[in-house]
């Protein structure tokens, strides 16, 4: 047991910080579509632009430099959009650093462990904690050519880093290469073409705080009518007073429409973005705004009705509820989902479980306890060796999305998540909960076994279950009947509740003179006699 890490305190997990809705813009007039392209490549011009200076700058940004950005995109725009794009610029280039920082430590990690296996004799085995060394002696010479090349690399990215120079593509790096790969992509030129262009505009505002319908540059009435602000080039087109354009199309907002319409009702910031989905032919409207800071439910609380514990698997939730004992209660659930096909359809599948096991929790009360999982650390594929399938298996499961999504989907409910540490949740939940949950008309996973423990482990509760009973004599030596217990519980150690009926042909239950005093019937932790009493040396002449 010594080899055994510390397990970090279950915490209650907190919501998400902010809501995104989407509606489409039905309805548009040729017109419409027309000025938002124009709109939208003029300002993503300006866009790619001040993105350029932001990063020839690098580290030496200040609040001056700032403020010389803005005021040169002003001149070509106007004072509103310009806030938009130089802040929508400071935060791509922050994002991009903190990507360049991760892609750091993961070469750090693939490096560290490709020199740990070299160092090993080759064919010399490893064990559960850490990969062993090299099958033979080509595929050593292999990954030491592999850590030249990552030593390599790690050295330019870090001193990308050092010198606070980053690399961001407006429109997606993804998008770009894809440009070298039309046929296998199955898009003509002209296809990628308008996709790229689409993506490289530039049609979103920030919500102001106090001003009209909570933003000025693109303005959404109450009765879902859309206007937004030209650019100074592109006056001209306006066909309403102040340099504005009103679009054909009416929105509503289903989803959280009631949110959105109390924030504007009071002028409340709410940002919006235009876009086009250049595949299906359509244009979007989507607003968002941040929630305030909401106390969490103390864990206490959250303990007082019981939990599901929930296990994650690459292909299905395994769920089981857990009353405030610890003790599972019914049949074990299973939420499956499919994270084959594409993106969309993964997302669907994800989404579909989720919603199901929120749905179930909330006919009976009660909260989640998940696993606070996290593989984005050390992925490189020399940390599991040749064992290809286990590599598959963890890379396959979908940790990031169903973390975000379960949270976002559960804050949405009023569901409380409970996140516990996953070590040895599988392990312990096998080795004391699968077979005695075991019968002749049910089956119990290790998966089921695993999500007891993790339920268990978000009540306060080890994951064990009770001891055996002590021996039948008068003294408890093995311990008491359950590890569930807290030593301050009464009862533990006081007397025993009075049993009905004659326990004894002479002296009745409850009845006798020292039923009561734990003092004369040898409990463990108690004196036999009142006095100290302390045994005699034996003599060494025996």
């Amino acid at each position: 047991m010594g080899g055994l890490r510390e397990l970090a305190a279950p915490f209650v997990a907190v919501g998400p910080s902010g809501v995104a809705v989407r509606d489409r813009l039905k309805h548009l007039t040729e017109q419409d579509e027309t000025v938002l392209r124009l709109v939208g490549d003029h300002l993503g011009t300006v866009a790619s632009r001040d993105l350029k200076a932001r990063c020839a700058v690098g580290l030496d940004h200040d609040a001056e430099g700032w403020a010389a950005r803005k005021r040169a995109v002003t001149g070509v725009s106007s004072s509103r959009w310009a806030g938009s794009i130089t802040k929508a610029t400071h935060d791509q280039w922050a994002l991009a650093r903190r990507g360049q920082l991760a892609h750091i430590q993961q070469l750090e990690a693939g490096v560290r462990m490709i020199a740990h296996r070299l160092s090993l004799p080759v064919g010399e085995k490893g064990s559960k904690h850490a990969p062993g060394g090299y099958a033979s002696g080509r595929e050593w010479h292999a990954k030491a050519r592999r850590l030249h090349v990552l030593t390599d690399r790690l050295q330019a990215v870090r001193a990308d880093w050092e010198a606070g120079v980053v690399r961001v593509v407006r429109g997606g790096k993804r998008l770009l290469n894809t440009r070298h790969h039309l046929k296998a992509a199955r898009l003509t030129e002209e296809q990628w073409r308008t996709r790229w262009q689409a993506e490289r505009r530039f049609l979103q505002a920030d919500g102001e705080s106090g001003k009209r319908f909570g933003n000025e540059t693109i303005r959404v009435t109450p009765d879902g009518e859309i206007s937004l602000r030209l650019p100074a080039p592109l006056v001209h087109l306006a066909n309403a007073p102040h340099g504005r354009y009103v679009l054909a199309s009416r929105v509503r907002f289903a989803h959280r429409g009631e949110q959105r319409a109390d924030r504007i009702h009071t002028n409340r910031a709410v940002a919006y973005r235009i876009h086009e989905d250049t595949t299906r032919g359509r244009w979007y409207l989507t607003a968002s705004w941040t929630n305030p800071v909401v106390q969490t439910v103390p864990l206490a609380a959250v303990r007082a009705g019981g939990v599901v514990g929930v296990d994650t698997n690459a292909d299905h939730l395994a769920a089981w509820r857990l009353d405030t004992h610890g003790n599972p209660l019914g049949a074990p659930r299973r939420f499956g989902y499919d994270l084959t096909g594409s993106a969309a359809h993964r997302d669907a599948q994800v989404r579909h479980a989720l919603i199901r096991l929120l749905h179930w929790a909330s006919r009976h009360h009660l909260a989640l306890a998940v696993e606070d999982l996290d593989f984005t650390r050390e992925t490189t594929r020399e940390k599991h060796g040749r064992r290809k399938r286990f590599r598959k298996l963890v890379s396959g499961m979908p940790v990031a999305r169903l973390r975000a999504r379960l949270v976002s989907m559960a804050a949405a409910l009023g569901i409380p998540v409970v996140a516990v540490d996953p070590a040895y949740t599988s392990r312990w939940g096998t080795q004391h909960w699968q077979q005695p949950l075991t019968s002749t008309n049910r089956k119990t996973t290790r998966h089921d076994a695993a999500a007891v423990a993790i339920g268990r482990r978000a009540l306060g509760h080890p994951v064990r279950r009770r001891t055996a009973p002590p021996p039948h004599d008068r003294s408890d030596r093995a311990g008491h009947r359950t590890v569930q217990a807290p030593p301050g519980d009464l009862g533990r150690e006081g007397p025993r509740p009075r049993v009905p009926g004659p326990r004894t042909r002479s002296v009745r239950a409850g009845r006798g003179a020292k039923a009561g005093d734990q003092d004369t019937q040898h409990r463990s932790g108690r004196p036999a006699e009142h006095e100290s009493w302390q045994q005699d040396s034996l003599p060494l002449s025996l």
